[in-house]
């Protein structure tokens, strides 16, 4: 008998255990949601330093709509193309995990989107948190084409800190007092650099020390004691180990190139000034704790040296973030094999993908 009932417990134990286990991967799946969106590109009369300028924006807001998701979200976002423009958006340090027709880097991974046309960019957030941000990648329409993306930790993730009682995102950004396509379209022309911005923008409006710029100024207030979070945004094959050394080669001038990556992380390695000494640098490399980046200055007249493993399949970009240098062609991509298997290959494209 007392066997039996041993048995019985036994049994009640298995149940209650994997009733408990069913409820946790339930509370997992409910938790993650799916945030739909429209982004209408459209011009819009904009008044900065006393002039009124007729700007490219998204949903007539400069800058854009801010999304908000938490780590295992989704996102549906329909952008319909109401301007004169072609245009593209990217998802700025967004891991795309075999999904680079979500990147959005114009004439790489996806057409621009056509006067009139649509496109709804998917993914899913992964293993992912922090501040990151979504800009136009076709020409100079990053300009005034830009917003932030915010990525909250899972609801059974806390904070790394003392929670903040509020948060709010700072977008560093620039002002051109002409049309910023037609500055580019001088640049390439001319082959010399493009005009200087007018002034620099946070969350759109100039600072104070502008002309007409006193009462537009980004503002907060905040009381004595108070905790804020200010998230600011200045605006191979399958599994092989890839290793790039980003070389200044300036002679004229000396830039700080931020070279931007798609689809992955990277680990920046080591880094330098002069050339880099591919016998005598690499031992001194940081192997053990090195800080994991999507976008890395290149030391003006030095080096740095980053890699990543190759295990997100399509086509990937690596470019300066620079605009007028992008459109010189400082940039390159990286035609990453399928693994084996359908989890190691990339997803099909899209059936409303952009025309070329």
């Amino acid at each position: 008998m007392e066997g039996l009932n041993l048995i019985k417990i036994k049994t009640l134990c298995s149940f209650l255990a994997a009733l408990f286990g069913l409820l946790a991967l339930t509370s997992s799946f409910a938790i993650a949601e799916t945030h739909y969106h429209e982004f209408i590109v459209q011009g819009k009369a904009v008044k900065r330093l006393c002039r009124v300028h007729n700007i490219i924006t998204v949903n007539g807001q400069f800058p854009g709509p801010t999304l908000e998701v938490r780590d295992g979200d989704s996102l549906v976002i329909k952008v319909v193309n109401a301007a004169r423009y072609n245009v593209s958006l990217h998802w700025h340090g967004v891991r795309q995990l075999r999904n680079p027709w979500a990147d959005g880097p114009e004439f790489v991974t996806q057409c621009s989107i056509k006067p009139g046309g649509t496109y709804t960019y998917r993914f899913t957030i992964e293993n992912q948190e922090g501040t990151l941000w979504w800009h136009a990648h076709s020409r100079w329409l990053r300009a005034t084409v830009y917003g932030a993306l915010i990525i909250y930790p899972k609801l059974s993730n806390p904070y790394p800190f003392s929670m903040p009682k509020r948060e709010a995102p700072l977008l560093l950004g620039e002002w051109f007092d002409r049309d910023p396509i037609d500055v580019l379209r001088q640049a390439l022309f001319t082959g010399a650099a493009p005009n200087v911005s007018d002034a620099y923008t946070i969350n759109g409006q100039p600072g104070d020390f502008y002309r007409c710029s006193a009462k537009e100024t980004t503002r907060f207030t905040v009381d004595p004691g108070e905790t804020i979070l200010l998230r600011i945004i200045n605006s191979a094959l399958y599994g092989s180990t890839v290793q790039i050394v980003l070389q200044d080669t300036s002679i004229v001038t000396t830039e700080d190139h931020p070279m931007h990556l798609h689809g992955y992380h990277f680990y920046v390695v080591g880094s330098g000034f002069g050339n880099f000494n591919p016998t005598a640098d690499p031992p001194r490399f940081n192997l053990l704790d090195p800080p994991q980046r999507n976008t890395i200055g290149t030391p003006p007249g030095g080096w740095v040296a980053i890699r990543f493993v190759a295990d997100n399949p399509g086509a990937w970009m690596l470019h300066c973030h620079i605009d007028s240098h992008l459109a010189w062609g400082l940039a390159t991509v990286f035609l990453v094999e399928n693994g084996e298997g359908e989890m190691q290959s990339v997803l099909p494209p899209p059936p409303d993908l952009p025309p070329c």
